[in-house]
């Protein structure tokens, strides 16, 4: 298969055949060619050689890595709408009456809403950014695909929608082929790495961290081989520009390994470079850069945090974590003096010159080009007191001058946030605010904006759902815990994890009576009793009950102000939530069981 844009060569004669069940991720720059690859596999674009073949009859369904603009409706008839994708068509525009195994998908659809803590009835349009991709997720998931293509999933999804992603996707039956660059849930979920590097493909049957260590085995070998290869091109370079001594007769067969030896070293693929990030550091700050003493601060009387203290010194590295909506942008707002608290006050040492990286509030101007997008027309730019070309600042932001002359739409997402990074980078600073700076960014880029970070000399505040990006770099976490509380943790996101307090573990639904259960051992064996029967009959209402009951939990917990009500009340209906999904399961499996006896 082969295929290219505008000149530039995506895939180059690549072969690729993907197993049942295996879970791969798709891994290589931005630009590579990774979305493009799934949108072949899913049949919407065609390659411009080669054949692709699909199993006869495989429902293949996909994660977007943009949310569509024109979906409406109620979070229920999106997810049902994926039955349609599936073929499905009568089924999701409503004519199901008395077909058993249209009851069956849309039971289905329940149990999926319910695993991904959806309330069916609200509108989708109201939803947060990170709630809208747990419903296409869902979407993607309602007509049981046998291959689900999902393109950076975790998105602007927050830590607890991640974890559940996480578990549901472990447990997916089908073949998952996936983007992504949080490595966190790389590591947990792929168990093949398929890469795309200057437009070959090269497969790794084994999960990333394995895929870390042979790969770079595999470089060093490349390297040594290339230069013993550029040693003897040299010598036999050398040779020829002796002149007629090289071209005796008896040399003929030198000469031509020579042109073969040049052919070789003309066609040989370099890899992509690194980038060369560089941040333009101001006039240090003094010691003391912030601090809140005893600041409380709510929306419409709804507590966003209470009694918060935070002392912030030259040099931090501090990241903030909580749920979509809890107020991990308004804690910002309120530390940097944007807003003012309630009570309490806010403190800045002298000389603070901030950068602000916001991918929602930084705009760029979709008919400029990437260059002008940076220097509103200028030609050079003045660098920690360099003057440099615009066009060679790009270059080390991995933008070739013909992308940098690209008109900005033409842009993938993760080179767009390249393109922030590089903005950013042009303002001098010695306090630098990022929020979500991760989104899109492929997985080599993130490495390198980790290590300039931990290299940055000035104070760093950031907001990220990236844990393996938190783990790295931070030196302290805020996180947000409910009802008002933000309280300060040394270290990363794992950290964090090993110093909060246990949460109470709801108790699991009552045990099935010990007849029930060997009967269940011997499920499809002998005839249904009475008392069977009647069970099997009466579980449609009883899961019917319990669903709205956890629909019901959901829309109350959906909003963006359920955190701060009080913690007696969260964690009780927490626990309630867990109970019911628990009691949910089980009534599921005993359907499926009791179905299969009788059939």
């Amino acid at each position: 298969m082969s295929m290219g844009f505008g000149g530039h060569l995506l895939f180059d004669q690549v072969s690729l055949h993907i197993e049942p069940g295996e879970r791969a991720c798709l891994v290589g720059r931005n630009g590579e060619g990774k979305t493009t690859l799934l949108h072949i596999l899913q049949g919407g674009v065609v390659p411009d050689h080669g054949e692709i073949f699909r199993q006869p009859g495989i429902r293949i369904a996909s994660l977007p890595q943009e949310i569509p603009s024109d979906l409406h409706g109620t979070i229920h008839e999106i997810v049902v709408s994926g039955l349609e994708n599936n073929g499905l068509t009568a089924l999701a525009a409503g004519h199901e009456a008395g077909d058993e195994d249209a009851w069956k998908r849309l039971a289905h659809v329940d149990k999926t809403l319910t695993q991904l803590n959806l309330s069916p009835g609200l509108k989708f349009e109201t939803l947060s950014a990170g709630m809208k991709r747990r419903v296409l997720l869902a979407r993607a998931l309602a007509g049981a695909p046998d291959m689900l293509l999902l393109d950076e999933p975790t998105n602007h999804m927050d830590i607890p929608s991640i974890d559940l992603m996480e578990s549901i996707l472990t447990k997916f039956a089908g073949t998952l082929v996936f983007v992504t660059h949080d490595r966190a849930f790389l590591e947990k979920i792929a168990n093949r790495i398929i890469e795309i590097d200057t437009g070959r493909m090269t497969s790794w049957d084994c999960g990333y961290a394995a895929y870390l260590e042979r790969k770079a085995e595999l470089v060093g070998v490349e390297a040594e081989h290339n230069h013993q290869f550029d040693k003897k091109l040299a010598i036999e370079e050398a040779w020829i520009r002796q002149g007629v001594k090289a071209r005796r007769t008896r040399n003929e067969g030198r000469v031509r390994a020579l042109m073969q030896l040049r052919q070789e070293r003309q066609n040989r693929r370099t890899r992509a470079g690194s980038a060369k990030m560089e941040l333009q550091e101001a006039e240090r700050t003094g010691k003391l850069v912030l601090e809140a003493a005893e600041v409380s601060f709510a929306w419409d009387g709804k507590p966003v945090m209470r009694d918060f203290n935070v002392m912030v010194m030259r040099g931090d590295r501090v990241g903030i974590i909580g749920p979509n909506g809890s107020g991990k942008t308004t804690l910002l707002g309120l530390i940097l003096k944007q807003l003012a608290p309630d009570a309490g006050s806010v403190r800045h040492g002298v000389n603070l010159q901030v950068a602000y990286f916001d991918q929602n509030r930084e705009q760029l101007d979709e008919e400029k080009t990437v260059q002008d997008n940076i220097s509103n027309g200028n030609e050079f730019l003045e660098i920690n007191g360099r003057r440099r070309h615009v066009i060679g600042y790009l270059k080390d932001f991995l933008f070739s001058p013909d992308r940098a002359r690209s008109p900005l739409k033409t842009l993938s997402g993760g080179e767009r946030n390249r393109l922030l990074l590089a903005r950013l980078f042009t303002r001098p600073s010695n306090v630098l605010v990022m929020d979500e700076p991760t989104n899109d960014l492929d997985v080599q880029t993130l490495e390198l904006l980790e290590e300039l970070l931990l290299e940055y000399a000035g104070t760093l505040l950031l907001v990220s759902h990236d844990r393996a990006f938190l783990n790295n770099v931070v030196t302290s976490t805020l996180v947000f815990e409910g009802n008002g509380a933000v309280r300060e943790y040394i270290g990363g996101y794992d950290d964090w994890l090993r110093q909060r307090k246990p949460m109470e573990i709801p108790k699991k639904p009552p045990e099935k009576p010990k007849e029930k259960s060997k009967t269940a051992a011997a499920a499809g064996g002998g005839k249904m009793g009475y008392m069977e029967k009647r069970e099997l009959a009466a579980l449609p209402q009883q899961i019917e009950a319990m669903e709205q009951e956890l629909a019901g939990l959901f829309e109350q917990m959906s909003a963006p102000d359920f955190y701060k009500t009080d913690a007696q009340t969260v964690s009780r209906m927490v626990a309630r939530q867990k109970e019911l999904e628990d009691k949910l399961e089980f009534a599921y499996a005993r359907w499926e069981e009791l179905e299969a006896r009788e059939a």
